[in-house]
């Protein structure tokens, strides 16, 4: 799907609202500037194996979905941020164990930031990424796992098209 046109619902098959929503108790705090938004709002589509996720927009709120379950695992209120940009008010997770394994409140709001940034804006997100393995190995009896490896495992890739 091209970059400049919007993911939306339908486009999407086979998705699977959340089992088991849980109010995040954590937020992401970035400001996401109005440009970003617009991209944002745009969602993202993956295309092969390697990507994982699917996300789309509707109105402020954003659907963070696993592209091969289908699942939902993070919708996000945005609002606008006082001096500019947007920013999360609210956020919800899936905490079915069977369809996430999010571990901590931290970790949720570390991964939904990180898709967003690294997956739809395809930003290199380096420090998001470093905190990723770093809360991995702290939550990991097998700490010898490889950086990237947990990131592929957990983030994925992005396409550029």
């Amino acid at each position: 799907m091209p970059a400049d046109k919007r993911v939306t619902r339908s486009s999407l098959y086979d998705l699977a609202p959340f089992s088991v929503p849980r109010p995040m108790t954590v937020l992401p705090t970035r400001t996401w500037t109005d440009e970003q938004w617009e991209r944002i709002q745009l969602g993202y589509r993956s295309v092969d194996m390697d990507e994982k996720w699917d996300v789309f927009t509707e109105d402020n709120v954003v659907f963070v979905h696993r592209s091969w379950t289908g699942f939902e695992l993070f919708e996000a209120a945005f609002v606008p941020a006082e001096g500019g940009g947007q920013m999360v008010i609210g956020a919800m997770v899936e905490s079915d164990p069977e369809r996430y394994g999010g571990r901590s409140d931290m970790r949720n709001a570390l991964m939904l930031e990180l898709v967003l940034s690294a997956i739809v804006l395809g930003e290199d997100a380096v420090e998001l990424r470093t905190r990723l393995v770093g809360l991995s190995t702290l939550t990991s009896s097998n700490t010898a796992v490889p950086p990237g490896v947990v990131q592929h495992r957990v983030v994925g890739l992005r396409s550029e098209t």
